[in-house]
């Protein structure tokens, strides 16, 4: 899956990058988004996309001190970033918990990060994502919006801080909802038999706040992207 997922994301940079000189990417950590990026590096098409126009966002990021192991973006670096000719200033991770911000705060500043690179094409005050990744999770998670909290019922702000989560760490910052579907494309991830009743799940129809991935949908294009074992519990005809 990871590989199918590289080959797709790269034609879909370049056809993006040929339309409008740039491209902009909303990666997902964990499991299937480190195993993407990975496939990614070592695919033989990986030099066909332009790395200097292209820009990468991150859907969220566990609060966590700059360079920590278990954050998102350094997890990025580790499985593809350092080894690609990324322009350092098209690269905008989330704010780390040992610089100047708490969790709220740090979710104010990234929305205004996004606001400011918003265009007047854009929908509202988030870019217009070509590609937005989310990981799902077994609880039907995506990016740090978990089942019943308070984030996954935003409707008005962008970025969050989220507290309490069920998985550690407790504190993370999250792109919600709203900002979700502003992406042309969201794509789905899931592999793995652990993931099949979350999958299942979410494309029954479930309501988004007991089943966050029900809610992730693209302005144009909503991709799953499941193995055999993520996909062993879905409907013929979901």
């Amino acid at each position: 899956m990871a590989a199918a997922t590289a080959a797709r994301l790269i034609t879909t940079i370049v056809d993006a990058q040929s339309a409008r000189g740039h491209a902009s990417v909303v990666l997902t950590g964990g499991r299937n988004g480190n195993g993407l990026l990975a496939a990614l590096g070592s695919s033989p098409a990986r030099d066909a996309v332009d790395w200097s126009r292209l820009d990468l966002w991150w859907g969220d990021e566990r609060f966590l001190p700059d360079g920590d192991p278990e954050r998102n973006h350094t997890q990025a670096r580790e499985a593809l970033l350092d080894a690609v000719p990324l322009d350092p200033a098209r690269v905008h991770p989330m704010p780390a918990s040992d610089g100047p911000y708490e969790a709220d705060a740090a979710a104010e500043v990234y929305a205004a990060e996004l606001a400011a690179a918003a265009g007047p094409d854009d929908h509202g005050s988030v870019p217009t994502f070509d590609v937005l990744m989310l990981g799902v999770g077994p609880d039907t998670h995506v990016a740090s919006l978990f089942p019943g909290l308070p984030a996954v019922r935003e409707t008005e702000r962008m970025v969050v801080g989220v507290h309490g989560a069920p998985k550690p760490p407790p504190t993370r910052v999250s792109l919600t909802l709203p900002a979700i579907r502003a992406a042309r494309e969201v794509w789905l991830l899931a592999a793995g038999e652990d993931k099949a009743e979350a999958a299942a799940t979410a494309l029954s129809g479930a309501d988004e706040v007991r089943a966050p991935a029900a809610g992730a949908r693209g302005r144009s294009h909503t991709l799953w992207l499941l193995d055999e074992a993520a996909a062993s519990k879905l409907p013929d005809r979901p």
